[in-house]
């Protein structure tokens, strides 16, 4: 009978050790998709942002060098461009806290969700 007893004990700790192995494991590779995502996101949005500010400062050198060509003042083009600049920044630092930060941070919110629920609905899946 004690032997039994022993005998059960010493599989209960080699399916414990078993199952925290297993969790151990687990949590790595979780942890791993996690890390890769916010990775792979960090990247492509990396990319995305750089091509936009390219695409901005390519685009606002044209414009300078065409409404320099417009006024025939290369300076008074690239002045006009800087104060569209000068009053798109006061407009949006009056309007922040209003309508910006709110609108930024929904956006933020909704694309969590929304990855919530494909990590979800793949889960389901399987």
């Amino acid at each position: 009978m004690q032997e039994n007893k022993d005998k059960s004990i010493e599989d209960l700790v080699d399916d414990a050790k078993g199952f925290l192995e297993a969790r151990v494991e687990y949590t790595r590779l979780y942890l791993l998709e996690k890390i890769s995502k916010v990775f792979a996101d960090l990247v492509t949005s990396t990319v995305v942002i750089v091509c936009f500010v390219l695409a901005f400062l390519f685009g606002s050198v044209t414009l300078g060098l065409y409404l320099g060509e417009v006024l025939h003042n290369y300076a008074a083009g690239f002045g006009c461009v800087s104060l569209l600049y000068i009053l798109i920044a006061v407009i949006v630092y009056f309007t922040k806290d209003k309508y910006i930060e709110k609108a930024i941070i929904n956006i933020a919110i909704r694309k969590y969700f929304d990855k919530l629920a494909d990590k979800e609905e793949a889960d389901e899946k399987l």
